[in-house]
């Protein structure tokens, strides 16, 4: 019997990564999902990063504790930087220096040791806030680096970083999870969501969320305050 294809799925607890956390379960992998404490406003993504994990079937789940907000810079770790409740223009100040590179190193390093060649991350180029680090030519990048800089590369197996939802909108990628039986009340996107999970519905996650559903012509069943 031929064993399973392991692969390292970065979980958030949020509606995308849960979706990709999905789609690599149903392509056959032994999914080890992967989530950061970083330090990050409210730890309900945490606990839905968890609950998503158990419910999807991975093998293990594993939380990596950084420190993100020692650097601030970011709405998301640094409380004085308010959470936009109106949409901005250019780059927003959720966008957290870095978050993606560190995210995916960890990552990297996981597979290595798990024997893993693959690494599914949930960016996205269509519906997104415009972070630099969820453009395709940032993954091609990354993935360079990472064929380069470890064992496994040298040793001539090559890793693969993956991004299905690259070029989905938020709708496409809502009707992709429910047909796959993505439970999206396990989830919290909201980047200020209470400790019970409650979104705030004003802020950018919440208002692509709430869009997405919308065009899925599926019910949102976001709990929100």
């Amino acid at each position: 019997m031929t064993e399973q294809k392991r692969a390292v799925i970065l979980v958030s607890g949020g509606l995308d990564s849960t979706t990709v956390l999905a789609m690599a379960r149903s392509q056959g992998y032994a999914c080890y999902t992967l989530s950061f404490d970083y330090g990050q406003r409210n730890r309900a993504e945490l606990l839905a990063a968890e609950r998503v994990s158990t419910a999807l079937g991975d093998v293990e789940h594993k939380v990596v504790h950084l420190n993100l907000d020692s650097i601030g810079g970011s709405a998301l770790t640094d409380t004085s930087i308010a959470v936009p409740e109106a949409e901005t223009e250019g780059i927003p100040v959720t966008y957290v220096p870095a978050r993606n590179t560190v995210f995916l190193s960890i990552a990297l390093g996981w597979a290595e040791v798990l024997g893993a060649d693959d690494i599914f991350i949930g960016v996205n180029a269509v519906d997104y806030s415009g972070y630099p680090d969820c453009r395709p030519e940032y993954i091609a990048a990354f993935e360079a680096v990472a064929n380069l800089a470890t064992k496994a590369g040298v040793e001539g197996r090559k890793m693969t970083v993956h991004t299905p939802l690259m070029t989905l909108g938020k709708g496409a990628i809502i009707e992709a999870g429910a047909a796959l039986g993505v439970d999206y009340g396990l989830t919290v996107s909201c980047y200020q969501a209470s400790e019970e999970g409650l979104a705030c519905g004003l802020c950018d996650s919440c208002r692509l969320r709430r869009e997405g559903f919308e065009q899925a012509g599926i019910t949102d069943p976001t709990r929100y305050r």
